[in-house]
């Protein structure tokens, strides 16, 4: 039977992570960079099976593998039928064995070849004396000659056509250079010249350590400063990081993953210890990279600079991490100082400067959260409104349900906590202690909550004002959850909200808010109160807690209404004003509101 393409294995296994794989039948655990668990190919007891991101060992019974292996070996497959299980799962479709597919594999196969020696022979004009300035360059960024060699970089000449010269000699033909990515095409799609010319050159590698292509530098002042190899049958820019080779080798040994931007960030770092650091190659991060990212840690660390293209950069690589995020698998975002790249940092301040950074990157929820307040201001009502939508919706993208519920209540809990009404601070509204279970405020809190939860139709008249008050996290999360539903929900009633609340494990919040049958509710919280009553007896019972602050609360909402008459900050104004006078004890203040 004819033989499969190795870059088609090659794709497979990188689209197939093991530790998920072989997560479905055996039970596994982290152990440092690596899964242990019990071996599912002899009895044990104790874990002796342990799962890398390319392959598996049984320190017990020597059961040892990739996925293909895995499959053969698990379900009693031969190798196609394995083959076309994960090809099914990964969404490859499996190559026909034919004449011209053997051609193809054979002229990649060559390919690799010929950029090998392409490689040597850049690196052979660097030490030779046309590359004399580019060598100085190199060492004036603070490379030593250990580093250059262990990355490979070289130099291309000045002359054109020296390349095609030096490797015709070993039988390598234009035709060659072109489909390898070293010469361009012509008009008519025939070689043209060389791609690289007067360029320090840095070798692209595959995971095992196999050149697939090129990128170089200019040493003048000609545009554009870096050019990358073209796409070929090698060569994908999207599926590669530059310095992946090292980095999943440093990675096994406990390294930190970072993601930085560019060739010389990655080497500095490399130099400078953190030899986990990888780079996309001149483009935002991709899906694809994404993906191989997390085949080296469950929690990478994604860094930016920190000026506005960084954050544009953070925003973009949050956006695209979103629909991929799992209970084992996140990144998390450090921001360099401004005006520092990783490589000006390492010059300037060494190592302990950019363990620094690394120390100070924060989890995605909070990077997210700020990312998404820098899209707008929080000012005004439509502003925070308009934040709180683009805040569900990104924890909407997250595709794992679970945990896209965790991400909207953690984002909506920090909402709500930095968020309040108006344009200016509202006077005595600063966060207060949480009160103890057993004050009439704690209990006061409870019934308004009692009251949301079964009155939901009432939670857009009613959330601002309750969102301002000093909840408990049960509270928060109920406030959360209900804005869940009412965002969703055709009908606001109880039963449903009830059964929206438990699918996100808030039962308990809800026997604490309701009383489970043990605490006594105000009349106004009962099951079978009618809404207005309900509603009524909420703006009381708020009133009582706010009393000291409303009456500047109300005069605030004025000045904002006054200076911003929308609809908005007229229906706020009227419901501090109801609130107010339900603490009075009296009916609607005369003089609060006016229309339009």
């Amino acid at each position: 039977m004819a033989r499969l393409p190795d870059s088609f294995l090659e794709e497979l296994r990188a689209r197939t992570p093991l530790p998920a794989l072989i997560g479905r039948s055996v039970r596994l655990a982290r152990s440092g960079r690596q899964w242990k668990g019990c071996c599912p190919f002899h009895g044990e007891k104790t874990p002796s099976f342990y799962v890398y991101d390319d392959h598996y060992h049984c320190f017990g019974c020597g059961a040892h593998g990739d996925a293909v292996g895995f499959v053969m070996q698990g379900q009693g497959a031969s190798f196609m039928e394995a083959v076309e299980i994960l090809a099914g799962e990964a969404g490859l479709e499996v190559p026909k064995p034919s004449p011209e597919a053997a051609e193809a594999e054979r002229r990649r196969l060559d390919m690799h070849g010929i950029l090998e020696s392409a490689a040597a022979l850049f690196q052979y004009s660097l030490r030779a004396p046309e590359g004399a300035h580019a060598l100085a360059y190199l060492h004036k960024r603070g490379l030593s000659d250990e580093t250059i060699g262990r990355f490979g970089l070289g130099y291309a000449g000045e002359g054109r056509g020296t390349l095609a010269r030096r490797l015709a000699g070993e039988g390598v033909t234009p035709d060659q250079l072109l489909e390898a990515g070293l010469l361009r095409p012509g008009d008519d799609g025939a070689p043209r010249g060389e791609l690289f010319f007067s360029r320090v050159m840095f070798p692209i590698r595959d995971r095992r350590g196999r050149v697939i292509s090129f990128g170089g530098r200019t040493l003048g002042d000609g545009q554009p400063k870096y050019v990358n190899g073209p796409e070929t049958p090698l060569f994908s820019k999207r599926r590669t990081l530059y310095g992946l080779d090292i980095a999943r080798e440093a990675a096994r040994g406990g390294a930190p993953v970072v993601a930085v931007e560019g060739y010389m960030d990655v080497i500095a770092l490399h130099q400078a210890g953190f030899a986990g650091a990888v780079a996309p190659l001149g483009t935002a991060l991709t899906e694809e990279q994404l993906e191989v990212l997390w085949q080296l840690s469950p929690a990478p660390t994604l860094c930016f600079d920190g000026d506005s293209a960084g954050a544009r950069a953070a925003a973009r690589a949050a956006e695209a991490a979103l629909p991929h995020l799992a209970p084992a698998r996140t990144i998390r975002i450090a921001t360099l100082p401004s005006g520092e790249d990783p490589d000006t940092l390492v010059r300037g301040s060494g190592a302990a400067g950019f363990a620094t950074v690394l120390q100070a990157a924060r989890p995605l929820g909070d990077a997210l959260y700020d990312l998404l307040a820098e899209d707008g201001g929080t000012t005004t009502p439509e502003q925070r409104a308009a934040f709180r939508a683009r805040l569900v919706t990104a924890s909407s993208r997250i595709a794992d349900r679970g945990l896209a519920g965790e991400y909207r209540r953690h984002l909506l809990d920090r909402f709500y906590a930095g968020t309040r009404r108006g344009a200016a601070p509202l006077p005595r509204a600063l966060p207060r202690p949480v009160p103890a279970a057993n004050t009439a405020n704690a209990e006061r809190i409870r019934t308004l909550t009692a009251i949301l939860v079964r009155q939901p139709a009432l939670l857009p008249r009613l959330e601002e004002a309750f969102s301002a008050l000093p909840l408990p996290p049960e509270c928060r999360r109920l406030l959360a959850g209900l804005q869940d539903y009412a965002d969703d929900a055709e009908n606001l009633d109880f039963a449903g909200v009830i059964a929206h609340l438990t699918t996100l494990r808030l039962a308990d919040d809800v026997a604490w808010a309701l009383g489970n049958g043990n605490l006594p509710l105000a009349e106004c919280a009962g099951a079978d109160v009618p809404a207005g009553v309900a509603e009524a007896g909420w703006w009381q019972i708020y009133g009582l807690m706010r009393r000291f602050s409303l009456e500047d609360d109300v005069a605030a909402a004025q000045r904002e209404f006054a200076a911003t008459p929308t609809g908005a900050a007229q229906a706020r104004l009227i419901a501090l004003a109801e609130a107010l006078s339900a603490a009075r004890g009296g009916g609607l203040a005369p003089d609060a509101v006016t229309e339009d």
